[in-house]
């Protein structure tokens, strides 16, 4: 038996969060909806215009393994944070949750532990704006056989791509994972990383057993149209999920295609959808479920989060799952 049902790798972020107005974003300069990574002075620079700070343990991946650790899967996380007051409060943050964090801050070096100031407009978009610090740092020295080895899903943040370091630590975990039986898969992460590592993810998307993204993601990695994408990818993964925000998750493995429509709710913060459906999704794979069910189960997940502020899941998600005749 494996030590672990699900271990991700990627992104260690402490997310600041702070309502903003479209004209504040505008005279900051910010891109509403998108993530875009941001230098430390201009990190220092947003972090002073914030007002009504929330602060959260994020990133991409770990928001994911937090998720399935609130369903009550044995998880951990791979990532890389300094030992400064924000660094100690994510390690502290994650193993209260349930989530082994193997990896102890680092004591010493220049830069601190990463961020992302992430202002959420009356509509619910987030607008995130990050600045890596440390977890840019994150290597193949950060990952163990005892952990990327001993899980039965390995699930992957395609930001990691940005940093030379994390492209191997990211290719050394998923190595170990796939030599010891298990099984590891990519979120595409946004279609301006697609965009800028097309090439590599397009080799990652026939070389792994599952890859999640949305609409546009695919698109990009395909640069064609979403019909014509899902077919590629269909040829060239062992599974996919493809969301489509607020009509339909589409779910292929070989021969196999389920199609979920989505229940459209109003958004409190958006913060957190694409990685909470990564959990559901993910709970769905690793407990057996049908392609349909696994597709439910992310937008239930999904679901929740959108409804309060946050990138983590508030409400027990196994309740949530039951209450929709899930399991």
């Amino acid at each position: 038996m494996k030590a672990y049902d699900v271990v991700g790798i990627g992104n260690a972020i402490v997310d600041v969060l702070s309502p903003a107005d479209d004209s504040f974003l505008e005279l900051m300069g910010i891109q509403k909806g998108i993530m875009q990574l941001v230098e430390r002075e201009r990190g220092e620079l947003l972090y002073a215009g914030m007002h009504e700070r929330r602060q959260a343990p994020g990133g991409s991946v770990a928001n994911t393994i937090a998720g399935l650790g609130n369903l009550g899967l044995r998880t951990a996380f791979i990532g890389r944070v300094h030992d400064d007051a924000l660094g100690r409060f994510y390690a502290g943050s994650m193993a209260a949750s349930g989530t082994d964090f193997p990896n102890a801050p680092v004591a010493g070096g220049e830069l601190p532990t990463s961020r992302s100031m992430i202002f959420v407009s009356p509509d619910g978009e987030r607008s995130m704006n990050t600045y890596l610090g440390i977890s840019s740092e994150l290597g193949p020295d950060d990952v163990s056989d005892h952990v990327a080895g001993a899980t039965q899903l390995l699930f992957l943040e395609g930001y990691l791509y940005d940093k030379p370091k994390g492209k191997q630590a990211f290719e050394t975990a998923a190595r170990l994972c796939r030599q010891a039986g298990g099984k590891a898969g990519i979120a595409l992460s946004d279609p301006f990383c697609v965009d800028r590592h097309r090439t590599d993810f397009r080799r990652l998307v026939k070389e792994l057993d599952f890859v999640i993204g949305n609409e546009h993601e695919w698109c990009s990695l395909y640069d064609t149209d979403l019909s014509s994408a899902l077919e590629q990818a269909a040829a060239d993964a062992g599974m996919i999920a493809c969301t489509r925000s607020g009509h339909e998750v589409i779910v292929v493995r070989g021969d196999e295609q389920a199609v979920v429509p989505v229940n459209r709710i109003v958004p409190v913060d958006a913060t957190g959808a694409g990685d909470q459906f990564a959990a559901g999704f993910l709970y769905g794979i690793a407990t057996g479920q049908s392609l349909a069910t696994c597709g439910r189960m992310g937008c239930v997940a999904a679901a929740e989060v959108i409804s309060h502020y946050g990138a983590r899941p508030e409400a027990d998600l196994k309740d949530l799952f039951r209450a929709h005749g899930l399991i």
